[in-house]
């Protein structure tokens, strides 16, 4: 099992597709790693020799932010919009869409699924007794 910045990549997957569970790699980046790396994109990870992995653990590790360096980069980021009191840092306040979506219906991921719709919240009807 391959490890990379405190991720295990599984096994059964091709390494372009294996190198995009760590947070901040993509497809596009995965295949940018992998050619300059000279590695074949198609090798499943448990197929890639142990030089190969790496190079390209310390090729990520030394060449790209991921993981808790890259959270705690997007998370100043929120806290600078915030404390700067920039419409985009409100709307992170208030935990809704900051980057322009429609509200009236389709941001229950954002608020957490709450709905608030007629009869959503409605109790049973009283027994008769």
């Amino acid at each position: 099992m391959l490890r990379i910045s405190g991720v295990n990549l599984p096994d059964d997957k091709r390494i372009e597709i294996g190198l995009t569970h760590i947070y901040g790699i993509g497809r596009s980046l995965s295949d940018n790693i992998l050619q300059s790396l000279n590695i074949n994109p198609g090798i499943k990870v448990r197929d890639l020799p142990a030089p190969e992995a790496n190079r390209l653990r310390e090729y990520i590790e030394k060449n790209v932010k991921v993981e808790g360096e890259l959270r705690q980069i997007v998370r100043q980021n929120i806290k600078r919009l915030r404390e700067i009191g920039s419409y985009r840092g409100s709307r992170h306040t208030k935990h809704l869409p900051v980057h322009g979506q429609q509200t009236k219906t389709n941001n229950r991921t954002v608020r957490g699924n709450v709905r608030r719709t007629m009869g959503s919240g409605k109790k049973p009807a009283a027994s008769p007794t």
